[in-house]
C-alpha cells in the first residue's frame, strides 16, 4: 500500500502550502464584497476568478477544486485511487443531503450552493439537482453510470414519504457501505469514516426527537458504530436528549452536554476536521490525503459563505460560527 500512496503523498504535501491561512478568514469576516474580491484575487483562487459576482466566486472555488483536488484521482493508482474514490463519494453524499435538506426547509438554490463543497459530481449535475422539484426528480437527474450514490438515492426516494425521510434513508443505505469499504485501509482512515457514521446517527436522533420521535427509529439507524449504539440512538430519538451525556467517557465526549441540533452539527464538523488533521501523520497511507481533501472542502465552503456575507452585507455574527472552529 505504501507504494500506491508514495507519489500521491508527495503531490499532496506540495499542495498543502497553497491552503489559505487562518488570517484570510479572520479578515474576510469584516470586509465588503469589493475588498473580499481583492483579497481572493491575491490567493490561488485568483487564477480562476474571471468576474466580479457571486457566481464568479463559486466558479473559482469549483475550478480550483477541480485542478488541485479532483485531478489527484488521475495521478493515483491501486489502493490510493480507491481511497480517493471513497473521499469523493462521501463528499457527494454530503452535497446531496444538503440539497435534500434545503428542499425540505424551502431554501433557495443560491443559498444552498454556498454550503456545497468537493465531491465528484460535475457542476451541471449539481445545478440540475438544485433545480429539481423534489427527491424523485433528483433521483432522475443523478443517473451517472456506475455511481453508487445514484442507486441509493433512487431506492431512498422510492421508499420515503418526504424529502426529510429521503435524507435519513440515504444515510442508512449508503453511509454504512462507505464505512465498510474504508475499513480495509485501517486506521486512521477507517476511524474517520466510522466517526462520521456515529455522528450522523447522533444528528439523526436529534432530528427525530425534534419531530416528536418516530414509530420505528431503527429504520433510520446506520449500523457499524460503537458508541452511539441502537439503544442510545432510540432513547435520544424518543426525546431523551440528556442520554447524549453517556458519551462523556468515550472518544465522543465532546458531544456530551449538547441539546441543540445546530450546535451538534457545528461540533461534528470541527471534530471531524480535527480527526482528519490527526490522520495527516499517516504519510505512507491515506491519512495525509484524507486531511488534504477535507481541508480543501472546508476552505471552499468557507470562501463561499464569506463571499455571501460580504455581498449581502450581513453582520459578522451571521456566519461566524459557520466558518470557524475552535
Amino acid at each position: 500500500m505504501a507504494d500506491d500512496f508514495g507519489y500521491l503523498g508527495v503531490r499532496v504535501r506540495s499542495r498543502r502550502g497553497e491552503l489559505l491561512p487562518e488570517s484570510f478568514f479572520t479578515e474576510a469576516l469584516a470586509v465588503g464584497f469589493e475588498d473580499f474580491l481583492r483579497m481572493l484575487a491575491e490567493t490561488p483562487y485568483g487564477a480562476y476568478l474571471t468576474g466580479e459576482g457571486l457566481s464568479d466566486v463559486d466558479r473559482a472555488v469549483s475550478e480550483l477544486y477541480r485542478h488541485r483536488v479532483a485531478d489527484l484521482e488521475g495521478l493515483a493508482s491501486g489502493e490510493a485511487r480507491e481511497a480517493l474514490r471513497l473521499l469523493f463519494l462521501r463528499a457527494d453524499l454530503a452535497n446531496v443531503k444538503a440539497i435534500l435538506r434545503a428542499k425540505a426547509s424551502g431554501r433557495q438554490p443560491e443559498e444552498v450552493r454556498a454550503r456545497l463543497s468537493g465531491g465528484s459530481l460535475p457542476e451541471p449535475v449539481l445545478n440540475a439537482l438544485l433545480e429539481a422539484a423534489d427527491a424523485a426528480g433528483m433521483a432522475q437527474v443523478l443517473v451517472l453510470p456506475g455511481h453508487p450514490l445514484a442507486r441509493a438515492l433512487r431506492r431512498a426516494a422510492a421508499e420515503a414519504q418526504d424529502a426529510f425521510e429521503v435524507e435519513l434513508l440515504l444515510d442508512r443505505y449508503f453511509l454504512a457501505e462507505l464505512a465498510r469499504e474504508a475499513a480495509r485501509f485501517g486506521d486512521p482512515f477507517a476511524a474517520y469514516f466510522k466517526d462520521e457514521l456515529e455522528l450522523t446517527n447522533l444528528a439523526t436522533a436529534f432530528k427525530l426527537a425534534a419531530l416528536g420521535g418516530a414509530e420505528e427509529p431503527e429504520r433510520y439507524f446506520v449500523p457499524g458504530g460503537r458508541y452511539v449504539n441502537l439503544a442510545l440512538f432510540t432513547r435520544i430519538a424518543g426525546g431523551e436528549l440528556e442520554a447524549v451525556d453517556e458519551l462523556q467517557n468515550t472518544p465522543l465526549s465532546a458531544f456530551a452536554g449538547v441539546r441543540d441540533l445546530a450546535e451538534l452539527e457545528r461540533r461534528a464538523r470541527c471534530f471531524l476536521l480535527a480527526r482528519a488533521a490527526r490522520a495527516a501523520t499517516d504519510v505512507l497511507g491515506p491519512g495525509l490525503v484524507l486531511d488534504y481533501v477535507r481541508r480543501r472542502e472546508w476552505e471552499g465552503a468557507r470562501v463561499r459563505l464569506l463571499a455571501r456575507r460580504a455581498y449581502y452585507r450581513l453582520p459578522e455574527e451571521a456566519v461566524e460560527k459557520e466558518v470557524t472552529c475552535g
